[in-house]
C-alpha cells in the first residue's frame, strides 16, 4: 500500500476520539474482539483467517526511505543496496518452478530495491500491466525456431571474446538474462501470466481494476510454483481530503482483499500461502486543515494465511493513536516473521 496507508481509517479505528476517528466508525468482525473500519465491510468477514498488528513502528515518515526500509529491513544508504524479500528467498532456495522467474514485482516502481548486493538473477521480473501479461515472449512474425536459435547462437559467438576478457557478474547476469528469458518463452507455464483463461466471473470477482487483476495474476503465478509475488497499490498518500480519498481506496482494496483470501481458501491455497498487507508507514492522528492526514511512523501491517493465526490483533496504538501501548514491532519484525514462514535462516 505505497504513499502511508492511514491505519486510524482502515485497520486500527479509534471511534471514541472523535477527534482523531473524524467521521469513520469501527465494525465488528467474523473475530472476537477484532474491528476494522467500517471502510472495510467485505473483509471484515474474513479476519477470522488474519493477524492485524496495530503496534508497527518505523525509524522514517519520508517516503523513499521508509518503503525500503520495509522492504529491506535496513536503512537506505548510498554505499550499498540490500535485497528484498524476495530475493533472500531465490537466494536461499531458489525459484519453486525453474522455467518461471521466482520473484515477481506487478506494480510500477523504478525504486524497488529488487536484488541489492545479490546477483541479478535474483532480482524481480517486473510486470507493469497485468491485463497485458508478458509482452515480447514470442519471435518476430516470420522467424522460425530454427532462425531464431541461430540468431542465439550468432550472439553467442560475438560476445564470447567479450565476455572471457570482462569476466564479471555484470557481464555474466546480461548472459544470464538472455538464457533466463529464452526458457521461459519456451516454457508451457508461461500460460500463468495470461489472464484471458480465467473465467469472466472469476475476473470480476476481483474488481477489473489495475490492483484487482494483478492480484489475480499473483494467484495464478503461486499455482505455478512462483514463490514469492508483491503487487503494489498507490496514492495512499492522503494530505488532502482524507475522508474522501480513504474511503474510495478501501473499496477497492476490500473487494480485491476479500476476493483473493476467498479464492485461496476454496482452491485449499490459503494455508500454505501467507498474504501480507503494509504500507511504509502510517498517518497522523490529528486531522489537519485540508481534512487530510499527514505522515506518521505508527502504522499497521495485516497478514492472512500462511499458518499465521487469525483471528487476533496483536500489539495496541494509545487511545489518542499517538503512541504505541503494547509490543512494539517494526519492518525487520515483520520480515523476520515472513521469513521464518517461508523457512529463511534469521540469523
Amino acid at each position: 500500500m505505497t504513499g502511508g496507508q492511514s491505519h486510524l481509517d482502515t485497520w486500527d479505528p479509534k471511534p471514541d476520539n472523535k477527534e482523531v476517528a473524524g467521521p469513520v466508525k469501527a465494525i465488528k468482525t467474523s473475530a472476537d474482539g477484532v474491528r476494522v473500519s467500517e471502510y472495510l465491510p467485505r473483509i471484515a468477514k474474513k479476519m477470522h483467517h488474519a493477524t492485524v498488528i496495530n503496534s508497527m513502528a518505523t525509524n522514517t515518515a519520508a517516503h523513499e526511505q521508509a518503503n525500503y526500509f520495509m522492504h529491506t529491513s535496513f536503512g537506505l544508504r548510498s554505499t550499498i543496496k540490500h535485497p528484498g524479500m524476495g530475493a533472500w528467498l531465490s537466494f536461499f532456495q531458489g525459484p519453486g518452478n525453474p522455467a518461471l522467474p521466482p520473484y515477481v514485482y506487478i506494480g510500477n516502481d523504478s525504486r524497488h530495491p529488487g536484488a541489492g548486493f545479490f546477483a541479478k538473477k535474483h532480482g524481480p521480473l517486473m510486470v507493469n500491466n497485468s491485463e497485458a501479461g508478458l509482452q515480447n515472449v514470442r519471435p518476430q512474425k516470420g522467424v522460425t525456431d530454427e532462425r531464431f536459435a541461430m540468431r542465439r547462437e550468432l550472439a553467442g559467438a560475438l560476445d564470447t571474446e567479450f565476455q572471457e576478457k570482462w569476466d564479471t557478474r555484470g557481464v555474466k547476469a546480461y548472459a544470464d538474462m538472455y538464457d533466463d528469458a529464452v526458457r521461459l518463452m519456451k516454457s508451457e507455464d508461461l500460460v500463468a501470466f495470461d489472464l484471458t483463461k480465467e473465467p469472466e466471473e472469476m475476473r470480476k470477482s476481483y474488481g477489473k481494476d489495475t490492483f484487482g487483476q494483478g492480484c489475480l495474476l499473483a494467484r495464478r503465478l503461486v499455482e505455478h510454483g512462483v514463490r514469492f509475488i508483491e503487487v503494489s497499490f498507490g496514492s495512499w498518500d492522503t494530505h488532502t481530503a482524507n475522508f474522501i480519498n480513504t474511503p474510495r481506496l478501501c473499496d477497492t482494496l476490500d473487494t480485491v482483499l476479500t476476493a483473493l483470501v476467498t479464492d485461496l481458501e476454496q482452491r485449499g491455497m490459503l494455508e500454505s500461502t501467507m498474504i501480507v498487507l503494509s504500507s511504509e508507514f502510517g498517518r497522523t492522528p490529528k486531522i489537519n486543515q485540508n481534512q487530510g492526514r499527514d505522515h506518521y511512523p505508527i502504522f499497521s501491517s495485516v497478514i492472512c494465511g500462511g499458518g499465521i493465526k487469525g483471528g487476533v490483533t496483536y500489539g495496541a496504538t494509545t487511545p489518542g493513536g499517538a503512541g504505541i501501548a503494547a509490543d512494539k514491532v517494526g519492518p525487520p519484525d515483520l520480515n523476520a516473521t515472513i521469513g521464518y514462514a517461508l523457512g529463511l535462516p534469521l540469523d
